[in-house]
């Protein structure tokens, strides 16, 4: 038995997204550019998959743009706002984002640029009063605030339409990280207040390599990569036709699941679930931001005391494939920088991993894991228990 539990990470590609893009490869290769019919119909393909994510976000099929994945997609956006408004040269994000934003946020502080690092709670939801205070103060130099809608570690979700409608009071182009939103709960564009979000398809069951943009008309964000009138002119470079016609397979298998209760319900139970049963298990196990509003797919937990590493090694053996609130670097094992901004304890913080699930993940899996990770944990607490009586 097998158990994936790593959905936050990538999803598995569905049977008809393979069917499509592999259709597209053998029929509608050519460039989409191309005036030609074999040109027609490649465009037409890729058009019909952006009505497609356009209907999954719920926004019209113009104003999406395909990128290569969901760190351009976010980085161009950020980018993008500070070109268009050089009289505003500030941006403002969070310790708690991804790495694509939280590290491109570091390189441009590097080199000059103001960052403003948002306050947030300690179970990791954004202080809307120090957001209030933040704005009233600095608002007027900021050009853009990018938020990401679910964290992909612990699942926490922010209040993103309370502080749309302060960015937009003051100005401020605001976009929201929806990665790991997207697929997973309905997204109504129309009511979020949002200029600009940004998503991927390989989390919602799509290909790897292609992501988008759905940004608002008349949204103060330039396009940073001229060369061609691909996208609108707002990407330049020969579309991705094969990848960005099987996002629109699972963009529409993700709309058609998201509307059936019947579907939904079963996904929704499995986390809370499989949490139910470790912490009955495993009596020390720290489930983190527990009480915080979170994505219904993603469980941070902690194991105090063991190492994130060891432990997914072993569940790895065992047949349960997971992920880690903590990333090796050089040899050691290091909090991760969301779970240290957290202010997490280091024994928290180390033991940590994360597990997450999507709509194809079965109820067998989840009672493999339920077996398999409370094993795991009580031979990782002996072995180490007889390390320490061997060391005295």
């Amino acid at each position: 038995m097998q158990a994936y539990l790593d959905c936050n990470a990538t999803t598995q590609p569905l049977p008809e997204v393979i069917d499509a893009m592999a259709s597209c490869m053998r029929e509608r290769w050519a460039n989409p550019s191309s005036v030609h019919r074999a040109g027609v119909e490649a465009r037409h393909a890729m058009e019909l998959s952006r009505e497609q994510v356009a209907r999954l976000i719920g926004c019209a099929p113009r104003s999406v743009t395909f990128t290569s994945g969901g760190t351009e997609a976010a980085q161009r956006v950020i980018l993008g706002a500070v070109a268009a408004r050089t009289d505003r040269p500030a941006i403002a994000t969070s310790a708690l984002e991804h790495s694509a934003v939280r590290e491109l946020a570091q390189s441009l502080e590097s080199r000059g640029t103001t960052v403003h690092w948002l306050r947030h709670r300690p179970d990791g939801v954004i202080d809307l009063d120090a957001l209030d205070a933040l704005l009233a103060e600095h608002g007027a130099s900021i050009s853009v605030l990018s938020l990401m809608w679910a964290n992909n570690e612990t699942g926490v979700l922010q209040p993103i339409r309370d502080v749309a409608a302060r960015c937009r009071a003051s100005g401020v182009v605001m976009h929201t990280d929806a990665v790991q939103w997207v697929g997973r709960e309905a997204t109504e564009w129309s009511t979020l207040g949002i200029d600009a979000l940004t998503c991927s398809a390989h989390k919602l069951h799509g290909p790897k390599g292609v992501g988008a943009i759905a940004m608002r008309a008349g949204a103060a964000i330039e396009s940073i990569l001229p060369g061609g009138p691909q996208e609108l002119g707002r990407r330049a470079g020969t579309e991705n036709v094969a990848g960005i016609v099987g996002f629109g397979m699972a963009a529409e298998a993700a709309r058609t699941w998201l509307v059936n209760e019947a579907a939904t319900a079963p996904c929704r139970s499995l986390i809370a679930t499989l949490e139910r049963a470790l912490l009955a298990a495993i009596p020390d196990a720290i489930v983190n931001a527990a009480a915080s509003p979170r994505l219904w797919n993603t469980s941070s937990i902690a194991f105090p005391g063991l190492e994130a590493e060891a432990i997914l090694l072993l569940l790895s053996e065992r047949g349960v494939a997971a992920s880690a609130g903590a990333a090796c670097s050089s040899g050691s094992l290091e909090p991760s920088p969301v779970l240290r901004a957290m202010g997490l304890p280091d024994p928290v913080a180390h033991g940590t991993i994360r597990l997450s699930v999507s709509r194809s993940t079965t109820a067998g899996e989840i009672d493999h894991a339920t077996r398999v990770i409370p094993a795991c944990i009580e031979r990782l607490r002996l072995s180490s228990s007889a390390s320490v009586r061997g060391s005295r």
